[in-house]
């Protein structure tokens, strides 16, 4: 057949590896979705024939070879159904990020080109039709959510349920097309076209074959022991490359079955309630896990919040090695069995982790508190390091060499080399095919030879062989005296406390370093209920002087750590403020994927920095805003900054 491998195991696209689980795991379920609250669920067989149906409806309305499908939605089946359907048909499928503003929805419909635009629902729908004067090339709109659309112009619009009966109806009239463009299909063949964040300018189309999504999937999947009786629970945005790895190119691979939640406010419910074995999450996910468990702990009884102290001091010292299969002592491993059924399982339970075998972070460091936090209640959390361009994987951490300071050693099939400047290359099967209408870009970052830059700087460790990250490349620098400059570095320490939401450092060229600190409205407003502190607003909380002592004991901390790194020791924070506002993806300060848009921040909040180093103890500053409905505003606030509390280098904090 065309559309295998020349060995006559490996199906050489997604049709063909649905074809195959439907011969292999037929009765599995393949799908999960909650709908008002009832889990809905599609094995195999029945998820192949709603997928072949959406795709003869496809047919039906002109969907070519070679077009781009957009994807705008929410997880669920339906849509990942549309990509599967899109590919049948020879067309490219290109999910968006649907909390993307309208303006940056027009760029990329208008980049790929997309005759064809999905919708979740009315919201979306509305996004488009909003930007379609300057997107000439679409053609038809299609939404699942029929709710609000009745009043809407059909005549180039309809509902995926509407096409998908088309398709059944017309069947006779384009089963055999259809059949022709799966046969056409080949390693070769375009699998999905994916935009990166654009944390330094515009997004760009990164062009993902079969062959790089399959081959990663089964290397990766192989390398956990992945297979069909594992669940996910596919809840991060489409558009990343993440989850079209787990939720298509690992789904399809081994057999296991996506389980798509009601809704973001309900993700943590239905996670509890699905209990998935594999499980992947950004650090900002586990931050706001463990930010929610103190925040509990803190309103429990004495006794309650004691036992809880006892036993995570235990699990602390013990957990990671009982789950690493290290030698403990006996009444060690006695006291942390009792602390799993007293403290342990239930927290796991409530977490939804309860049947987790595998778990991953990735994105962005996390902080080795956060880490070894829920390694000590025996998840088998790890690390991984990888990018769009990838197809995710380029290090993965084995069972039993997990470290929170690494990422661990080259995925299967990965090659890793570290260049003169200390920039990160790779090269493997999941390398991109290149950068959609860029050849430039596409040029600067693959080589002829196949390694790609990744931009980031690291280093292999000599002992271990694990690959270590200190920051991104660009970000790198020096301060005015020589010393290492590395903000990430920094920012991933201050974010640890759950006060601290998001953090910036800057101090590339200058003396010293200094920082802006987002608070976390969910902990500091519970921390100010409790200690009777009113409040009306954000900013109102933000500028309060007991917030500002609490942010100064944190900054003191993470420099006493800090300072004992001689590499990094000079990259201590010695003044900060606290934004009057949250870093938002609406105001271009973050990404989709909540990366900082340093430049622009830089740029944008020129005024703060240089108070931060010209001495001043406050400043006035007005900042525009973009409301959820799109509309601009201001906020005026004048803001206090505050000297931190500097640690002798090369000192142990304790002294």
């Amino acid at each position: 057949m065309a559309n295998r491998h020349p060995d006559g195991d490996t199906p050489r696209s997604i049709p063909a590896l649905l074809a195959r689980n439907v011969k292999l795991h037929g009765g599995l379920p393949a799908y999960r979705e909650k709908e008002f609250g009832i889990w809905q669920s599609w094995t195999w067989v029945q998820a192949a024939e709603e997928i072949r149906a959406l795709a003869l409806g496809m047919l039906s309305i002109g969907v070519e070879r070679g077009d781009h499908v957009a994807i705008i939605g929410r997880n669920r089946p339906m849509h990942y159904w549309s990509m599967v359907a899109a590919q049948m048909c020879g067309a490219v499928p290109v999910p968006l990020y649907q909390d993307a503003v309208a303006e940056e929805m027009a760029y990329v419909l208008d980049h790929c080109g997309a005759r064809f635009v999905v919708c979740g629902d009315q919201e979306q729908v509305d996004k488009v039709l909003e930007v379609e004067d300057r997107v000439p090339e679409i053609k038809h709109i299609l939404y699942t959510d029929k709710r609000g659309m009745r009043k809407y112009d059909h005549s180039r619009m309809n509902a995926l349920s509407d096409l998908q009966a088309e398709g059944r109806a017309g069947h006779y009239r384009y089963d055999a097309e259809l059949d022709a463009r799966m046969a056409e299909l080949d390693y070769d063949s375009t699998c999905v076209m994916l935009y990166t964040s654009g944390t330094t300018g515009r997004p760009k189309g990164v062009v993902l074959s079969n062959r790089n999504i399959i081959e990663t999937a089964k290397n990766s999947a192989a390398f956990d022991n992945l297979n069909a009786l594992d669940e996910v629970l596919a809840y991060l945005p489409m558009a990343w490359v993440g989850d079209f790895i787990f939720s298509i190119g690992q789904a399809m691979w081994t057999g296991f079955c996506v389980n798509c939640p009601e809704s973001p406010g309900t993700m943590m419910t239905d996670l509890r309630e699905i209990g998935p074995t594999y499980f992947f999450a950004p650090p900002r996910v586990f931050e706001t896990q463990l930010t929610n468990v103190m925040i509990r702990m803190e309103d429990a009884g004495r006794f309650k919040k004691g036992l809880f102290d006892r036993y995570m001091a235990l699990a602390r010292r013990v957990g990671p090695a009982i789950l690493d299969g290290k030698p403990v002592g006996v009444l060690d491993r006695l006291n942390y069995a009792l602390g799993g059924l007293l403290i342990y399982g239930p927290l796991k339970n409530t977490l939804g982790f309860s049947r987790i075998r595998v778990g991953y972070t990735a994105g962005e460091a996390i902080g080795p508190e956060i880490f070894e936090f829920y390694r000590s209640l025996g998840i088998n959390l790890k690390q991984l390091y990888g990018q769009t361009e990838a197809s995710v994987f380029i290090t993965q951490q084995p069972d039993g060499q997990v470290r929170s300071d690494t990422v661990g050693v080259p995925s299967p099939g990965v090659e890793v080399r570290i260049g003169d400047s200390g920039e990160v290359y790779y090269r493997s099967p999941g390398t991109f095919v290149e950068y959609f209408k860029n050849a430039e870009s596409t040029a600067s970052t693959k080589d002829p030879e196949g390694w790609v830059a990744t931009g980031d700087a690291g280093f292999f460790e000599d002992d271990t062989g694990h690959l270590r990250i200190i920051d991104r490349a660009k970000d790198v620098g020096k301060l005015s005296d020589g010393r290492l400059f590395a903000p990430k570095y920094v920012e991933n320490k201050l974010k640890f406390y759950p006060a601290i939401l998001e953090a910036v450092v800057f101090g590339a060229g200058r003396d010293r370093c200094t920082a802006f600190i987002n608070i976390d409205l969910t902990a500091v407003g519970n921390w100010a209920e409790r200690n009777n502190i009113a409040y009306a607003s954000y900013q109102e909380l933000a500028g309060h002087p007991q917030v500002y002592q609490m942010i100064s004991e944190h900054v003191a901390e993470v420099n006493a750590s800090v300072a004992r790194d001689p590499m990094l020791s000079g990259c201590q924070v010695h003044r900060f403020l606290v934004l009057h506002k949250e870093l938002d993806a609406d105001d271009g300060e973050l990404t989709r994927t909540r990366k900082v848009r340093r430049n622009i921040i830089a740029e944008k909040y020129a005024d703060l920095i240089a108070a931060l180093y010209d001495g001043r103890d406050s400043i006035y500053t007005e900042t525009e805003v973009t409301y959820e409905d799109g509309r601009k505003g201001a906020i005026k606030a004048t803001l206090r900054i505050a000297d931190a509390v500097v640690a002798p280098e090369g000192r142990m904090a304790a002294e």
